[in-house]
């Protein structure tokens, strides 16, 4: 796997917080291992060997989910007396360890991946190796009697998967006895050493959408003797949009997006069959609940008019990550106790789907935006892109903000 430190447990670790060289050297390496073999939603095999691999060579007894990939450990935590969903319950530490299904193109990186159209370009790498690096940290300082709360490390496959992995491993019992959880997302629009908080909605919900059109075709010459296909697929593509957006108020920023359209093999044969996919964005959680109804009358509607069969198949996905305003305030006062006022700066509500809000339907927690830039950097990246990279860095504020976050008291 990666490098081993000097030692199995990082002994310095005895004052709260601190990192010890030799463990954030073994964690980049760990990163960059992870980087170099991405694995897709519930394909996350070697990267559960590898977490679960680390975790008992520090003396730790991790619990594979039952899916085979994905994995959570306790931290002086006893499950039969912790109470969920109150501030004396085990404190969890979320991440995420799946990757995409794009390329690297990362193509001077002695790390990229070795994998085709595998790669870890949303950070879930780091994610990863930031609660791993805090568990073993929390472990040690656990053991010398200075871990005031329970932990609990909880690494989740399949966050790419719609609607998400979270909701399989709630199933599995992983919130059993959590009073808060917390988590992290890189962001490369913010300097490494800072993180971006928000009280509230701090991403938005996402559906995905498939669209399925039916006519009985025909010749280019004679469209009003038959369905006309590629129209009604237009139509549904740029009206369906239109009436979305006058069907709820606009604050609560219902999108439909298309990502996708197919139909037609020649130039002057009308198809019998068009294939549409996008994705459907929600800003508002109540009117989220209201949008599959909304988005399937409108494409019904606007088929109709047209004279094509439609067929919708609408895929619930996330819904939005809702900050809890007494967990958001744990995480800048965590971040602002190592790294003072100026590393927490203000962010805004990503249209982005997360679905670590599947675990705020059920106690109360908080993401914060982890700052992956190089500071002085003008490359603009994005997430989902192939030369998506992050500012090692990142990883050592990650582990910082997560630990101080536990020696935290619990705050009623």
């Amino acid at each position: 796997m990666s490098p081993e430190s000097e030692a199995d447990t990082p002994a310095e670790a005895a004052l709260p917080g601190t990192l010890p060289e030799a463990l954030f050297a073994e964690l980049v390496a760990f990163r960059r291992d992870l980087h170099m073999h991405p694995e897709l939603g519930n394909q996350e095999f070697r990267t559960t060997a590898a977490i679960k691999a680390r975790l008992e060579k520090a003396g730790l007894t991790p619990r594979v989910l039952p899916s085979g990939t994905g994995l959570v450990c306790d931290i002086g935590a006893d499950t039969g007396t912790a109470a969920s969903g109150t501030a004396e319950g085990i404190l969890a530490l979320r991440a995420d360890i799946d990757a995409l299904p794009i390329p690297d193109t990362k193509s001077e990186s002695p790390y990229r991946s070795t994998v085709p159209d595998r790669a870890h370009a949303c950070g879930h790498d780091v994610h990863t190796t930031v609660v791993l690096g805090a568990g073993l940290v929390l472990a040690e300082l656990h053991r010398r009697g200075l871990l005031p709360r329970p932990v609990r490390l909880v690494f989740q496959p399949a966050e790419e998967v719609l609607p998400g992995g979270a909701a399989e491993a709630i199933k599995s019992g992983v919130l059993n006895g959590v009073g808060r959880i917390i988590a992290v997302h890189c962001d490369p629009r913010v300097d490494a050493g800072r993180i971006g908080l928000r009280q509230g909605p701090i991403t938005s919900a996402c559906d995905r959408l498939e669209v399925l059109l039916d006519g009985p075709g025909g010749h280019t010459a004679r469209p009003h003797l038959t369905t006309d296909l590629v129209t009604a697929a237009a139509r549904v593509v740029t009206d369906v949009p239109a009436l979305v957006g006058r069907r709820v108020d606009t604050r609560a920023g219902l999108a439909v997006t298309w990502g996708r359209i197919e139909s037609g093999h020649a130039p002057n044969v009308i198809p019998q069959h068009a294939e549409l996919a996008g994705t459907v964005r929600c800003l508002d959680i109540h009117a989220w609940r209201q949008a599959p109804d909304i988005v399937v009358a409108a494409i019904d509607e606007v088929a109709n008019l047209h004279k094509a069969k439609s067929e919708i198949n609408y895929v619930r996905g996330v819904p939005p990550v809702v900050n809890e305003p007494v967990v958001t305030e744990l995480l800048r006062a965590a971040m602002e106790s190592r790294r003072g006022e100026a590393s927490v700066e203000g962010t805004e509500q990503s249209l982005g789907g997360e679905d670590f809000s599947w675990y705020l339907e059920h106690v109360p927690g908080a993401m914060a935006r982890l700052g992956v830039r190089t500071p002085g950097e003008r490359t603009v990246r994005d997430l989902h892109q192939g030369d998506f990279d992050a500012d090692e860095s990142a990883i050592r504020v990650g582990v910082e903000l997560f630990t101080a976050a536990a020696l935290l008291h619990p705050t009623h």
